[in-house]
């Protein structure tokens, strides 16, 4: 089984529902992945049933509608929009955060779940972990699992460690 194929079946078709979430991103304008799938393209991957994604803004309402016509059960957030596929384990959260809106425009192509997918870069994956692992109302597990993904984005590439907080430039250096 390849990991593909073992990602479709414990997230109970969640690589389709990506698959269907890209195609209509795709078709409605500059969006970029964010978030752990986003960490994924950079380190050794870890698994996650979150697709974290940008979507240049006055595109966003258009694109939901569009996904709820599809079959997505549509939330909206104080500061997200999330979707799921009804029976599928994948959670899809569209940030509607302004200080994410320029990472489209640095986003490069990557493969995600078997998809050509547009991911945000390096630094802009890097500082968005940053803002997730800031923000004091995240749940600390939440919280946590950024910190891991932060140490594991700066063991690969030790330039991000530059805007890094001490506290993690601390468990860097005794790690």
């Amino acid at each position: 089984m390849t990991a593909l194929e073992a990602y479709e079946l414990t997230t109970k078709g969640g690589a389709t529902d990506f698959a269907r979430v890209i195609a209509a991103c795709e078709s409605f304008g500059p969006y970029c992945l964010i978030g752990g799938l986003a960490v994924n393209c950079y380190v050794d991957p870890v698994y996650t049933l979150d697709a974290d994604i940008v979507v240049i803004s006055p595109n966003l309402p258009g694109l939901s509608d569009h996904l709820l016509k599809e079959g997505f059960k549509v939330e909206h957030h104080p500061h997200s929009v999330n979707l799921q596929a009804p029976g599928s384990e994948l959670r899809i959260q569209f940030t509607t955060d302004e200080r994410y809106q320029a990472f489209p425009a640095r986003s490069r192509d990557a493969e995600i779940l078997g998809v050509r997918t547009k991911v945000a870069c390096l630094e802009d994956v890097a500082h968005g972990k940053l803002w997730a692992y800031s923000d004091p109302q995240r749940r600390l597990s939440k919280r946590k699992k950024d910190e891991l993904d932060l140490i594991r984005l700066a063991e690969a590439y030790p330039e991000l460690k530059s805007f890094y907080p001490k506290e993690l430039l601390d468990q860097l250096a005794a790690g």
